[in-house]
């Protein structure tokens, strides 16, 4: 007997089916999705649950990459991705999500749970950089990035500082030190 995926969506079970099920308290709603009551709340469930639709070349990032990891609460209303450059092409794309064009190394990039996915290093890099985002929420979003991550607030402070030409570096580091000073979200 085939095993349905731990994130299921319209494509596993009908739509009324799947609400009944969440109404009988045996599934609950996670990103764009539903899961069972009991599923470990795991990155690989959280990546499952943002997935690109199709996967194929995307790879989740900033909040949506942020939620993964495990700095947010739930995922951004807006799933947000980033494609290669190089990768670039005329491919259908949801258009309810947020796709960039960006350059990125490999070692910038981790599989969990089969998705791909930014690493904690270049999730905080983007969003430090985000020039439309609040200053106060970055610094949040970063904040609770540092706790999961051992040793990300020196490897983040490197790269912005080792940018050339970066725009807005000083708002960068600026972010950085207010999510440094944040209070723990673990007290």
């Amino acid at each position: 007997m085939a095993r349905l995926p731990a994130v299921l969506c319209t494509d596993d079970l009908p739509l009324p089916e799947l609400c009944a099920a969440r109404l009988d308290g045996e599934l609950m709603a996670i990103g764009g999705g539903w899961c069972p009551v009991d599923e470990p709340d795991l990155p690989a469930l959280r990546a499952a649950a943002v997935a690109p639709v199709p996967p194929g070349r995307l790879i989740v990032e900033r909040r949506s990459a942020a939620w993964v990891h495990g700095a947010l609460p739930a995922p951004p209303a807006v799933a947000e991705y980033c494609i290669p450059y190089a990768d670039r092409g005329s491919s259908w794309i949801d258009p309810s999500c947020i796709v960039r064009e960006v350059v990125i190394e490999a070692a910038e990039v981790v599989e969990i749970g089969g998705i791909r996915c930014t690493t904690p290093t270049r999730t905080g890099f983007d969003l430090l950089r985000d020039a439309e985002a609040d200053d106060a929420e970055v610094a949040w979003v970063v904040s609770a990035l540092l706790e999961t991550t051992p040793g990300l607030d020196e490897r983040l402070r490197t790269r912005v500082a080792a940018a050339h030409r970066l725009p807005h570096k000083s708002r960068a580091l600026a972010r950085l030190d207010a999510a440094v000073r944040q209070p723990s979200l673990t007290r």
